[in-house]
């Protein structure tokens, strides 16, 4: 039997699957998605919306357009549910985008299909075996494949984290809510209630999310769970009928204890899941394949030694553990006992001071994400404000400037003051003038630098403050050796 070779196959092409293959199909790299879904059609109800920052991740590869001309730009930022608006935020997109998870992913895979990924349908991945060069990839439809690098992106109950070993602690479920989408033959009372609510829908539908009486089950979720949750709410279903989709979550929050084992690593789901509680499960994914993407391009380039995928798990697994304790927090808010609503009354009061909702909104839009990459200047490690630049050819957005995934060099200083050239075709080296103040959420006013060294996900690798030290083991660090 023919085994085909690729350098990475991704297992899932769910959102994070999907970005992770079209980061690494910018980069050059032959890659492939396993999928267990005939089509991208989406059954059921997964994230509503995108955070600031995603929108910003999408900017950078010229392609937040497509998805700002679907969804709906407002202020989408809660915790707890209590609002969080980040109109006054430093940023080209501060506000949130009402997207569903259905009308994100037909958008992305049609972005990866222009870059010429293949998805291979109707199948997944059934097993693997590691080697010192490649994973032997086991398929359910008898198949197999042959690649440099595996990457599970194929959700919470991962086949890729089970058999690469990996253990996945955290906390058992402790509530179970009922989701769904439904004709009612009476109009409810909309509002928040019952651990949720229910509210109007697309087509004239009603959607409800309710906390479901027991927790543990063994079948999906039926129409007459949904009359029962009603009832046991309202006491009365409202003659609920012909659903579009029924579906339910838990509160059940676990974090692979390594995000890589050999030539086997994890993103999105499989590497994390917690309660939807401030929709931040697509964003993280999304977020920790563009972390991902041109390190492994690299690695499998033989650009830079297997080590900077160690820089992966480094750098995204706090990013996640952050999310686990945030959900967690906001779980623990939304109980209706008096108690909690006494707290949550007071949380509501904090969350109205300036300080508090800007280092609460930053946190929620993912803004505020700061990889430790050492002491310097407070732009180190964060993202890269999306600038208006002036340089010979014209104007340009820094954005604008990441499009192909590329790393930027950015010399605001003297023209020619910087010389990169032993990594001239790896770096982007770009004179440019900007005068204007230089902000990042939360921290506010930094001082400018004259030379920034950006990495393809958009974050600052290295600073300059008039001085070049540190620049050729930045570049070596992150861009392999000249």
């Amino acid at each position: 039997m023919h085994k085909i070779e690729h350098a990475v196959v991704i297992a899932g092409g769910g959102p994070t699957g999907l970005m992770l293959a079209g980061e690494l199909a910018l980069a050059g790299v032959d890659v492939a998605i396993v999928e267990l879904r005939a089509s991208q059609k989406l059954d059921g109800s997964r994230s509503r919306g995108l955070h600031s920052r995603t929108i910003e991740v999408l900017d950078q590869r010229g392609i937040a357009d497509r998805f700002l001309a679907v969804g709906q730009a407002m202020q989408v930022q809660r915790f707890a549910g209590i609002p969080l608006d980040i109109s006054d935020f430093p940023t080209r997109h501060n506000y949130g985008l009402a997207l569903s998870q259905s009308h994100f992913e037909r958008i992305l895979a049609t972005w990866v299909s222009e870059l010429g990924v293949p998805i291979a349908r109707e199948r997944e991945v059934t097993g693997l075996a590691q080697g010192d060069t490649g994973v032997d990839i086991a398929l359910s439809d008898g198949q197999s494949l042959g690649a440099d690098y595996l990457v599970g992106c194929d959700g919470g109950r991962s086949v890729i984290r089970k058999a690469a070993g990996i253990e996945f602690p955290g906390w058992d479920p402790s509530t179970s809510w009922l989701i769904a989408e439904v004709e009612m033959d009476e109009e409810p009372e909309f509002g928040l209630r019952g651990g949720g609510g229910i509210g109007r829908a697309d087509g004239g539908l009603v959607g409800i999310a309710l906390i479901e009486q027991h927790l543990e089950h063994t079948s999906e979720p039926t129409l007459q769970d949904v009359s029962e949750a009603l009832i046991a709410l309202d006491g009365t279903d409202y003659g609920v009928n012909s659903p579009r989709w029924i579906s339910r979550f838990t509160d059940m929050t676990r974090q692979a204890a390594s995000y890589r084992n050999g030539r086997v690593l994890l993103a999105g789901d499989a590497a994390h899941v917690h309660p939807p509680q401030g929709g931040q499960g697509l964003n993280t994914g999304v977020q920790d394949a563009v972390n991902l993407g041109w390190k492994l391009a690299q690695v499998v380039s033989g650009t830079s030694p297997e080590r900077l995928l160690d820089t992966y798990h480094a750098e995204r697994h706090p990013v996640g553990a952050r999310v686990l304790h945030n959900s967690m927090t906001q779980g623990a808010l939304r109980s209706t006992d008096e108690r909690t609503k006494a707290l949550r009354d007071t949380m509501t009061e904090l969350l109205s001071m300036d300080e508090p909702r800007k280092r609460f909104a930053a946190m929620m839009s993912g803004l505020d994400i700061h990889y430790d990459l050492g002491e310097g200047h407070p732009l180190l490690g964060r993202r890269m404000p999306d600038l208006d630049l002036v340089t010979a050819r014209g104007p340009v957005r820094v954005f604008t400037l990441l499009h192909d995934a590329k790393p930027v060099l950015l010399n605001l200083g003297e023209p020619g003051g910087v010389d990169i050239t032993p990594w001239s075709d790896r770096v982007r080296l770009v004179g440019a003038e900007y005068v204007g103040p230089w902000e990042l959420p939360v921290l506010g006013a930094v001082t400018a630098p004259s030379v920034v060294l950006i990495r393809p996900d958009g974050y600052v690798a290295w600073v300059g403050d008039g001085t070049h030290g540190g620049l050729v083991d930045s570049l070596t660090t992150w861009f392999g050796s000249p």
